[in-house]
């Protein structure tokens, strides 16, 4: 009987911590942030976050947000994940002052609970990327006024520009449609953001139901939230979050490396350390550390390249550029391959990222001092080759032509003389005394055909 006593009191205990420990689940609220650019980057610190989240079964997962825009793949990754979830998903605007525009704007539609801090603001969600180049200008849209019921429902005006241009914009607006039918919020104003890049404050948002609710803070935005019914699937979860657990989700290294190498910039200073790498290494075989450096850096760069949107125009002008101005250094040319080169790989950065997107691009501010350190360095090379030209041959066989040596023995036909410090077989036509000074007339193989010079006073000690 004790023993039953002891292991039904064992089996209770274990209950009331598994209880206990599913109960302190429950009411976790995990919080992801994101600020800067949406880039493949924070797409894969979003994608596993929101996968582990639903691992845990957290309560609630916060999505803090301050992004200008980003890449439609990796905004759609994202969208795709949070419409999976079994956990709820609140994206909130935080904190005040920042936005939530372009692909922000998206995802906020696509959240089970859409959340603004004051002072903050969302919309401007044209698809830039494509935007059109020139052509037709778009047709200006008349003034509204914001809040009122006419500006919700005022339709949208048609996209300007090329063909491509109109299927792009008609795509991204029966996209973000959809999602706001979904979260029945308003479809109308998310057509327009895309179609004509309106934009809202975080007060008029709440009034036209874009969003669901402005908070000052986490705190505030969970304390508004408790008691809250939110849908997943068809099935019901009210919210308890007035005494839930924060628990904030940094990124990890990978998602910090990712980052790191995602920049175009850094992507740009790595593709240029590869090729310069590969190009010392081949043109000093065998010092192996610049082959290696140059590899790594090329592939990282290659890596973060093709998840941009790359100009391979761009990319070709760049390489042509980098050639252009090497051979000014084993060709010299004046100037002007090397200026062409410079022009081209200015031109090839300018191009090298094919988009709009805020957050992606090479800055001048790199560029420029980058141009001009390749170009230094290759009239530097260039000069030195020219000079080497002008000065005298120094070495080899052609040097021994015209120089002067010291008769050791003396010489009928063919004897032996000093040149260089180095002994030397020479002949010569016409008979020479030991200590004759003599000049250097042609060589053939190892035999110096010597004449006498015309100051043959020095005497060999």
């Amino acid at each position: 009987m004790p023993r039953a006593l002891r292991f039904f009191s064992c089996l209770a205990l274990l209950a009331g911590l598994v209880l206990t420990h599913a109960s302190a689940s429950a009411s976790v609220v995990r919080v992801l942030t994101v600020q800067g650019a949406i880039s493949p980057a924070s797409a894969d610190y979003l994608l596993r976050g929101i996968a582990k989240a639903n691992a845990d079964r957290v309560h609630l997962l916060v999505l803090e947000m301050d992004t200008p825009g980003g890449l439609d793949t990796a905004m759609r990754d994202i969208i795709k994940a949070i419409l999976a979830s079994q956990v709820p998903i609140a994206t909130y605007v935080s904190p005040q002052g920042a936005r939530a525009a372009s692909a922000g704007t998206y995802i906020l539609y696509a959240s089970h609970i859409a959340a603004m801090a004051p002072a903050t603001n969302l919309g401007a969600a044209t698809p830039v990327e494509l935007a059109p180049a020139g052509g037709q200008p778009d047709k200006p849209v008349p003034p509204a006024k914001p809040g009122g019921p006419a500006d919700a429902q005022k339709p949208a005006a048609p996209p300007a520009g090329d063909a491509k241009t109109r299927k792009v914009v008609h795509d991204a607006a029966a996209y973000i449609r959809g999602l706001a039918e979904l979260r029945g919020r308003n479809a109308e104003w998310a057509e327009r953001a895309v179609r004509e890049a309106v934009s809202l404050p975080a007060s008029e948002a709440l009034k036209l139901n874009v969003i669901d609710l402005v908070a000052t803070d986490l705190g505030d935005l969970l304390k508004q939230l408790h008691g809250r019914i939110v849908r997943l699937d068809g099935a019901t979860v009210t919210l308890d979050t007035a005494q839930a657990e924060i628990e904030r989700t940094a990124p990890d290294w990978r998602s910090r490396l990712l980052a790191v190498i995602g920049d175009p910039s850094i992507a740009y200073i790595l593709m240029l350390l590869g090729i310069y790498g590969l190009i010392y290494e081949f043109s000093n075989p065998g010092m192996l550390f610049p082959g290696v450096v140059g590899g790594i850096c090329l592939l990282l760069a290659l890596f973060a390249l093709q998840v941009m949107p790359i100009s391979y125009a761009g990319l070709a002008l760049m390489i042509l550029g980098i050639a252009l101005m090497i051979s000014e250094a084993f060709i010299p040319s004046f100037g002007a391959l090397g200026l062409g080169g410079i022009v081209a790989f200015v031109i090839g950065s300018v191009m090298l990222i094919d988009t709009d997107v805020p957050g992606y691009g090479i800055p001048w501010m790199l560029i420029v001092p980058v141009a001009l350190a390749s170009a230094l360095f290759s009239f530097f090379v260039a000069g030195m080759a020219i000079k080497a030209r002008a000065r005298p041959v120094m070495t080899g066989a052609e040097e021994m032509i015209g120089a002067e040596g010291v008769v050791l023995e003396d010489v009928a036909h063919e004897g032996w003389a000093r040149l260089h410090g180095e002994l030397w077989r020479v002949r010569s036509a016409v008979p020479l005394k030991r200590g004759s000074r003599v000049r250097v007339r042609a060589r053939h193989d190892l035999i110096l055909d010597v004449e006498p010079a015309r100051d043959d006073s020095i005497k060999e000690d």
